[in-house]
């Protein structure tokens, strides 16, 4: 026959152990502990571990050497061996007072088993019988020799004597022999009827085991009950606090607790800018004034010059004017100061605004800027070259972000939030809400991207949404209720908040849902009712108590009242 073998780990508790003898397909199952098998030290254990084995119908044995383990074992009769080699064996309480320890020859104790034979019933009758011959024959030796002796005595006494003694020992002979008879004819209506003997006793205790089995174990009870429901709905306006020490049940007010989940998100996204890193084109342009009278014309650096609508600027500051009386200075100095004034020239360095070959402009008299002078250029600006490259851009930046975002409003944020909330939180829908920290680009605005790259933006998004104890709610509805006392909540449906609103205090909203109500008969009310009765009692005591229809299904034909156990009283309650 095959065997399972189960290995006990040193973590293994003894649900452990049951469960995987409960899960062999074996009939024989080898238990194997570990060297410190603690858990199997227990007494308590190794008999959970045998019921479990006689439950299941399996044959347990245990492979072991240890003292502790085989005196357990001995104590519920479970097999034991040394390996899964040997032949198992049942130790007794003897064999391990007798000195077994952990190095025990098991082949030894199995031998001593064997040679403990018993004798059969025939072989005990006969060695009575021959006992009781032998004893009959010893005590007529012993009657003949006082017999001999009493010839020793008068002659005159001789005769009387010896009859006496011959009649007193041949009723002894007589006696010893009717009794002789009377035990063979019991061992012989012994043996004649011993089969029944053998077979009535088992009978008996069998059906003794089947009336208490019928009577006391199997009796149980089915009850189906059916009450009739209405439906009804629930509204109340409640209050809420973050404050956990402010709720108050009582007074509808619930603390609010933020749920919050944070996710670092990034994407990419293709940069569309372009910038023109080559040189700038230098140069430089007369500014020219006419002073009516001495004065000065200062031009700060950075200050704007146009042409052919391209911007420099100029590289320092420079300033010019008249002193009013060295007409010498003027550069008109051929008669018209009079009408015009004197003409005073500055030179100005000045960069173009961006690089670029398009700013190697030719010299010209179409200069202006916002000071107040003329200008013109008498030299070509150098200089500017051109080298385009592919940068980030602003609205390259917002469109990835807008992008980002729409994917996150139902993406994995929400879920993770979500799935942390256990089923005995009640969300408030309202109060959920995504937000975002600065998005941040590699690389940045204006900066290059270098060729096979892909620019990243990233941000950390936050989601959060408060939540309340749905058992203290559905606490708060039940006494609220607008039923009697006589009536019981069935069923309460799935509580929501509306117009979640901010208040100076706080936070305030409707709770709303519907409830099913009817008359009072919980199971434990009913178990209560029915522990007992007869099974003709219950329909009508159910009635009484509000009940619409009534079931009962005995387990058995013959069970007549429900049980007092009420483990073995199954309650099922119906709406109607």
């Amino acid at each position: 026959m095959n065997k399972d073998v189960i290995y006990i780990e040193p973590e293994d508790d003894i649900t452990d152990i049951v469960t995987k003898i409960e899960n062999s397909k074996e009939k024989i199952v080898a238990i194997v502990p570990p060297k410190k098998a603690d858990i199997l030290h227990s007494s308590i254990n190794v008999k959970l571990m045998d019921k479990a084995g006689k439950n299941a119908d399996k044959k347990l044995v245990l492979v072991t050497t240890d003292t502790a383990i085989i005196k357990h074992a001995a104590s519920v009769k479970m097999p034991i061996t040394k390996d899964l080699q040997s032949a198992p064996v049942i130790p007794t309480i003897e064999d391990v007072d007798a000195g077994l320890d952990e190095e025990a020859d098991f082949d030894e104790l199995n031998n001593k088993k064997n040679k403990k034979t018993s004798k059969s019933t025939e072989e005990k009758e006969e060695e009575a019988i021959t006992t009781e011959e032998e004893s009959s024959e010893d005590e007529p030796k012993d009657e003949a020799a006082e017999k001999d002796e009493s010839k020793e005595e008068s002659a005159d006494n001789k005769d009387d004597k010896e009859k006496k003694e011959d009649k007193e020992n041949e009723d002894k002979k007589a006696d010893k022999d009717k009794k002789k008879k009377d035990k063979k004819a019991s061992i012989n209506w012994f043996k004649k009827h011993r089969m029944w003997f053998f077979i009535g006793v088992p009978v008996v205790a069998l059906i003794s085991l089947a009336l208490v089995w019928a009577f006391i174990i199997a009796p149980a009870v089915d009850v189906k009950v059916k009450v009739r429901t209405k439906v009804d709905k629930f509204s109340e306006n409640i209050t809420f606090t973050t404050n956990l020490e402010e709720e108050n049940i009582e007074e509808g007010k619930f603390y609010l607790e933020e749920k919050k989940v944070e996710t670092k998100n990034s994407a990419k996204f293709t940069a569309t800018g372009s910038k023109n890193i080559g040189e700038k084109a230098k140069g430089n342009v007369i500014v020219y004034h006419y002073f009516n009278q001495s004065g000065k014309i200062a031009i700060n650096a950075n200050s704007a010059f146009y042409s052919q609508n391209l911007a420099f600027y100029s590289d320092e500051d420079v300033e010019f004017g008249w002193d009013g009386n060295n007409i010498s200075e003027c550069g008109n100095n051929d008669g018209t100061l009079v009408t015009n004034g004197c003409l005073i020239f500055a030179r100005v360095n000045v960069t173009a605004a961006a690089p670029g070959s398009e700013y190697n402009i030719a010299s010209n008299n179409g200069w202006t800027t916002a000071a107040d002078v003329w200008a013109y250029s008498d030299a070509n600006m150098t200089g500017g070259t051109d080298r385009t490259i592919t940068v980030v851009q602003q609205s390259d930046i917002d469109k990835a972000k807008e992008e980002l975002l729409n994917a996150e409003k139902e993406g994995e944020t929400k879920n993770q939030l979500f799935l942390q909330i256990s089923e005995d939180n009640l969300k408030i829908d309202s109060t959920y809400k995504l937000t975002n920290s600065d998005v941040v680009s590699t690389p940045a605005v204006g900066e290059e991207v270098k060729e096979g790259v892909e620019p990243v933006i990233d941000t950390t998004t936050t989601a959060t949404i408060y939540v309340i104890d749905l058992t203290k709610v559905r606490e708060f509805i039940t006494k609220k209720a607008k039923i009697s006392d006589k009536e019981h909540i069935y069923a309460i449906g799935d509580p929501f908040i509306e117009n979640f609103t901010t208040i100076e205090s706080g936070y305030t909203g409707r709770l709303k849902t519907s409830y099913t109500f009817g008359a009072k008969l919980s199971e434990q009310i009913i178990v209560d009712l029915l522990k007992g009765q007869r099974l003709g009692n219950v329909n009508p005591i159910l009635k009484d108590e509000g009940a619409s229809e009534v079931k009962i299904n005995p387990s058995y034909p013959w069970v007549t009242s429900v049980p007092n156990d009420i483990n073995k009283i199954t309650i099922n309650i119906e709406e109607e």
